[in-house]
């Protein structure tokens, strides 16, 4: 096995990222995984662990690296809004709708304020219960991307 170095560790976050793109969120994580042992204090490296795991359906594991996240960065709006999907996802709807409106309250962006329930549109009467989100209430992704985080 090579050895790893600081510049191992950025080539592996980088094919990580590509990975990810490529829809391949095991190959990512288990580049992430040797990024992260090397380097635990890694911020970047932990949000993508999450999408990643996230996006392989393992809600548990992407929920505590959000939630690292969170405690390093409690401003970062992008993981309150992806925790909030994960819990929302795991069927925690509650939680997930205070994450959204924390991720609104830091950054109004259009989608984080429409998951928070901050605006509705024209045709909804507040009649729904908490979490329950209709298809024309789903927001995109914040890079645009409409496909999860």
């Amino acid at each position: 096995m090579p050895e790893s170095s600081p510049e191992t560790h950025v080539i592996d976050f980088r094919a990580a990222e590509q990975l990810l793109a490529a829809r391949d969120p095991r190959g990512a994580i288990r580049l992430l995984d040797s990024v992260i042992t090397a380097h635990p204090e890694n911020t970047a490296a932990r949000l993508l662990r999450a999408r990643a795991f996230f996006l392989a359906a393992q809600l548990r594991p992407a929920e505590l690296e959000f939630q690292i996240v969170l405690e390093r960065e409690p401003d970062n709006a992008f993981a309150h809004f992806a925790l909030a999907r994960t819990l929302e996802r795991a069927a925690r709807p509650d939680e997930a709708l205070r994450h959204f409106r924390l991720a609104a309250a830091l950054d109004p962006r259009p989608e984080f304020i429409q998951a928070a329930r901050f605006a509705r549109d024209a045709t909804d009467n507040g009649d729904r219960a908490p979490g329950d989100r209709g298809p024309k209430d789903a927001p995109d992704w914040p890079d645009g991307d409409a496909g999860p985080l």
